[in-house]
C-alpha cells in the first residue's frame, strides 16, 4: 500500500495549521512522523483518519481517493480513550464490535491479545485498576484488535518499563513485516530511531526535513569521530605532531577520544596516519548526526 497526503492545508477559524502538507508513506516500513507539540502532527492524524477533512488538497491510498468505509484504521492515541471504569474484556469486546467485528470474533481477538500481552489474568478487572504500562498495553489492544490496515502510534512508548516496551518492539515489527502502514509519532527519538526507515518533521504546519532517515544522517555534518583504543590512555597517542595536524578539537576520556576534524573529509586520511603512528585503535567510527540533534536543527528543542 501506498498512502500520499499531496499539498494538505487545514485552518480553524484565522489560524492555518497546516500549509501544504505533502507526504508519501509506504507499507511495510515504519514513518516516524516529527515535530513540536502544536506543529501540527495531530491535525495532520486526524485528516489521514477522516476525522475532520482538509480546506484543500487530497488523499490518495494506492493512487486513488481513500474510501474510509472499506480501509481500517488503528489508533493508539497520545492520551489514553479508553473506559477506567469498564471491564477491561468487555470494552475491548465493544471496541472490536464497533470497529467492524462479529461478537465472537472480538472476543477471541481480545483474548488473543490479552494473552500476548501477559493480561488475561485481568481481563476482568477494571482499567484503572491497572498499572499505567498495563494500561498502555490494553490500550494497545484496542488499537489492533480489529487487525487494521493503516496503524497510527501516538507516543506508544508511554509508561512500559524495558521489558514491555520489548514486547511492544516485537508486535511493531510483525506489523511491519506483514505490510501494515505504521505511522509512528513520539518525542523519544531513540525509538523513532530504531524503527523509522523514513522520517518527516513538520514545523509551523510545514514539512522542513522529508527523507530516508539513513540517508538524512549520512548527508549531515560528518567531521566527528570518535577512536576507542580498548585500554590506556588515548591521549598519549594523540601527542603526535601528524595526528594534531587534523584535529580541530579533542575531547578524551581514558581509551576513549571524540575528534571534530579540521576538515570531514581527512577521516580516510586521519586512519591512515593513525596507523602508521602504531595507535592500538580497537574502534574507529564517524558520528553521524543523532535524531535529536537534526530535530532540534530542523525545529527547535523539545
Amino acid at each position: 500500500m501506498n498512502l500520499q497526503l499531496n499539498n494538505i492545508t487545514k485552518s480553524f477559524a484565522e489560524k492555518q495549521v497546516l500549509k501544504g502538507i505533502s507526504l508519501n508513506i509506504k507499507s511495510g516500513t515504519a514513518f516516524g512522523l516529527l515535530g513540536r507539540n502544536g506543529a501540527g502532527k495531530t491535525t495532520t492524524i486526524r485528516i489521514i483518519m477522516r476525522v475532520f477533512n482538509a480546506n484543500s488538497g487530497e488523499i490518495l491510498l494506492n493512487g486513488k481517493p481513500i474510501a474510509k468505509s472499506n480501509l481500517k484504521f488503528g489508533y493508539l492515541p497520545e492520551e489514553r480513550g479508553l473506559y477506567p471504569k469498564a471491564l477491561i474484556a468487555d470494552q475491548l469486546k465493544y471496541i472490536g464490535e464497533l470497529r467492524g467485528m462479529t461478537a465472537k470474533d472480538a472476543a477471541a481477538s481480545a483474548q488473543k491479545w490479552l494473552g500476548r500481552l501477559e493480561l488475561s489474568h485481568e481481563a476482568g478487572k477494571k482499567l484503572s485498576t491497572l498499572s499505567k504500562g498495563n494500561q498502555q498495553k490494553v490500550q494497545l489492544i484496542a488499537t489492533l484488535i480489529h487487525n487494521p490496515d493503516i496503524i497510527i502510534l501516538d507516543e506508544p512508548f508511554s509508561g512500559l518499563d524495558p521489558v514491555n516496551s520489548q514486547s511492544l518492539k516485537d508486535i511493531i515489527n510483525e506489523q511491519i513485516a506483514a505490510g501494515k502502514i505504521v505511522l509512528f509519532s513520539s518525542h523519544q527519538m531513540g525509538y523513532v530511531e530504531q524503527f523509522c526507515d523514513h522520517i518527516a518533521i513538520i514545523n509551523n504546519g510545514e514539512i522542513v526535513l522529508d527523507g530516508n532517515l539513513r540517508e538524512i544522517k549520512r548527508a549531515g555534518d560528518r567531521s566527528k569521530l570518535k577512536i576507542d583504543i580498548g585500554a590506556g590512555d588515548v591521549a598519549h597517542y594523540l601527542q603526535n605532531e601528524s595526528i594534531q595536524a587534523f584535529c580541530k578539537d579533542v575531547t578524551v576520556n581514558n581509551s576513549i577520544a571524540v575528534i571534530t576534524l579540521n576538515k570531514a573529509d581527512e577521516a580516510q586520511k586521519l586512519l591512515q596516519t593513525l596507523i602508521l603512528q602504531n595507535v592500538p585503535l580497537e574502534k574507529y567510527e564517524i558520528l553521524e548526526p543523532t535524531l535529536e540533534e537534526i530535530f532540534i536543527k530542523k525545529a527547535g528543542a523539545l
